[in-house]
């Protein structure tokens, strides 16, 4: 069965994606308590779960290039792209910034509340909404081990939009119609940025001791991008998805450069699993937890090691930030995420707008007429 088959018995909306997102945003979170916990993650990286740690962040980026290409072939101009990616990601990023500098901030600052509010720390940490991302507050979270970072998931925020970036660029340049130039873009990323950390790094240039590396993140979003244009001609198969798994495995396990190696591997485990279709449990219909758990994970871990003992327990530490999490994620998607997307409207206004003064600028050069448009009179003429 092809991707494409596969992709229409669930009518064009599997659930497997949405359990994927779910599952890779809690990972996330345990993940972290090592960080948060010790202060220092290496051992986590270094032990045997190192190839099942370090597909979380891959999986998660390859999975919204598959998705978000999905997006863009439904899309008429970059207008209605780029504006359902903006009030997808801005609104909830924008309410969780202002929730930790004005709310966590002055409940665990070690300032007093004239000396927090005009500190310009606390300027800097608003541009997060910007996507220019500080990951300090000022006097917050400083005795604990990962002293001083208020979110540090927030790293990835950056090459998420870089992705974006990227993806609008193939669509210029014809992604859809020529879709080997997604290719072309997979293997040029990857071969210049190995080129660049082989200057940067000689000998140690494939080596990743924690997380992948966020250029890296973005060779993985385009592979999603290029399975997604290629899904008339990939597999559906368990023989393949077999293979793919040991291939993930044995890069991390035997190889020095798993991160490089991995990402094919990585990229049809996850749209393998993201076309299987179980049935999605109620309180995930109609929903999207990821995100909200992805923003609000890390604050409120250092914020449970911060008040005491208990939370300072990995696993404790895990189990109740995870619950929290989840609910920062459910009142993120009633009240901001979801109410956010009733803007698709105004996006589309726009984008026939920008359809209408386009045909009028066309119609305006087939004439050589310049200055005003056309009337429409001359236009049924």
């Amino acid at each position: 069965m092809l991707l494409e088959e596969k992709l229409g018995l669930s009518g064009g909306r599997p659930t497997g994606f949405d359990y994927m997102r779910i599952i890779l945003s809690i990972l996330v979170v345990w993940i972290h308590t090592a960080r948060v916990t010790t202060g220092d993650d290496l051992f986590i990286w270094e032990s045997a779960a190192r190839p099942f740690l370090k597909s979380v962040l891959p999986m998660f980026f390859i999975l919204s290039g598959f998705l978000v290409a999905g997006s863009l072939g439904r899309a008429r101009t970059l207008v209605s792209f780029l504006g359902n990616r903006f009030i997808r990601i801005y609104p909830a990023l924008a309410v969780e910034v202002f929730l930790s500098a004005l709310l966590l901030g002055v409940l665990f600052t070690s300032l007093s509340p004239s000396a927090y509010f005009t500190d310009p720390e606390f300027f800097r940490y608003l541009f997060n909404v910007t996507g220019h991302i500080h990951f300090t507050l000022p006097g917050v979270f400083e005795t604990n081990p990962d002293g001083g970072t208020a979110n540090i998931q927030l790293w990835t925020v950056p090459y998420e939009l870089e992705c974006y970036a990227a993806i609008a660029i193939l669509f210029l340049v014809g992604v859809v119609r020529y879709r080997i130039l997604s290719i072309l873009a997979v293997v040029g990323c990857t071969i210049t940025y190995g080129l660049i950390r082989y200057a940067k790094h000689g000998p140690e240039w494939a080596s990743f001791p924690t997380v992948m590396s966020g250029n890296l993140l973005i060779c993985g979003f385009l592979l999603g991008v290029v399975f997604y244009l290629y899904r008339d001609r990939i597999l559906w198969d368990r023989r393949l998805f077999g293979l793919s798994c040991a291939s993930v495995l044995f890069s991390y396990w035997y190889t020095s450069m798993g991160d490089f190696l991995a990402l094919p591997g990585l990229a049809y485990i996850t749209i393998f699993l993201g076309l299987c279709s179980p049935r999605k449990i109620g309180i995930l219909k109609g929903a999207d937890y990821s995100y909200g758990i992805f923003l609000y994970g890390y604050p409120i871990q250092q914020a449970l090691y911060a008040l005491g003992p208990a939370g300072q327990n990995w696993f404790v530490n895990g189990l109740l930030a995870t619950v929290l999490a989840a609910g920062f994620a459910a009142m993120s998607w009633h009240f901001v995420e979801k109410p956010a997307l009733k803007l698709r409207r105004v996006v589309m206004a726009l984008e026939e707008r920008w359809l209408e003064l386009s045909r009028r600028l066309r119609f305006r050069r087939r004439l050589g007429l310049p200055g005003t448009a056309p009337s429409a009179t001359v236009a049924v003429k």
